[in-house]
């Protein structure tokens, strides 16, 4: 019989592990989470499908466990890098079809891609990236970096900006970014807005751009 819906097992429940197995259960998936501290293990084990204490290290461990069935698999062990990077090429070699590593520098990163991850996320550096943002200005909610050259940034629309239609604001000749939607709610996305769309209270601009001509964008904007 098909699946229905998509399997997760989650390795290392810290405050990442447990955060990611926990809204992937929310969402209605099934979801093995995994670590070697028991105590941890009974932590969660209320809210995902299965919870099992193994050392993610041991090669027969993981083997029993049949990850390789899994649809991804989540490495999110801590301050172990050498554990994080072994846990890593034993899930490869078993043959797991995607592979998301947590990563705690970005040396780090580079050897997990170089041995096969399939995504490197930093969730630390990402974290400290949008509290940065959000106080260069308190409008910014969410910064996404797209590469080290070009960021996302999904701001409120400060109060000088309200009745202006995107023409008038001119964001793309004064600060080199393109506004790419206007979210008015969870249902009222307008994506690719015209010239003479007109910000209203509350709106919230996605903007994307370079680094640089972003961070000229967020200074200029909390000035305003």
């Amino acid at each position: 019989m098909a699946k229905t819906k998509k399997q997760y097992a989650v390795i290392g429940m810290g405050r990442f592990g447990s955060s990611v197995a926990h809204e992937l259960s929310e969402l209605g998936f099934d979801v093995l989470a995994i670590d070697a501290d028991e105590q941890k293990i009974q932590e969660v084990s209320n809210w995902v499908t299965h919870a099992v204490a193994a050392n993610s290290t041991d090669e027969e461990a993981m083997r029993s466990l049949g990850l390789r069935n899994f649809d991804v698999v989540i490495v999110a062990i801590g301050e172990d890098i050498q554990a994080s990077i072994l846990t890593t090429l034993i899930l490869k070699e078993l043959g797991v079809p995607e592979l998301i590593v947590k990563a705690q520098n970005a040396l780090h990163g580079k050897v997990l891609d170089k041995i096969g991850a399939n995504k490197v996320v930093f969730p630390e550096r990402d974290m400290g990236l949008r509290v940065a943002h959000h106080l260069i200005s308190p409008n910014i909610l969410e910064y996404i970096e797209l590469s080290n050259d070009y960021g996302i940034v999904e701001m409120k629309a400060p109060s000088f900006t309200i009745g202006k239609n995107l023409m008038q604001l001119d964001i793309r000749a004064r600060y080199k970014c393109n506004v790419l939607a206007i979210k008015r709610g969870p249902d009222d996305v307008n994506v690719a807005p015209y010239a003479e769309d007109v910000i209203m209270n509350g709106d919230l601009l996605v903007i994307v751009g370079k680094t640089e001509d972003l961070s000229e964008l967020e200074l200029s904007y909390a000035e305003g």
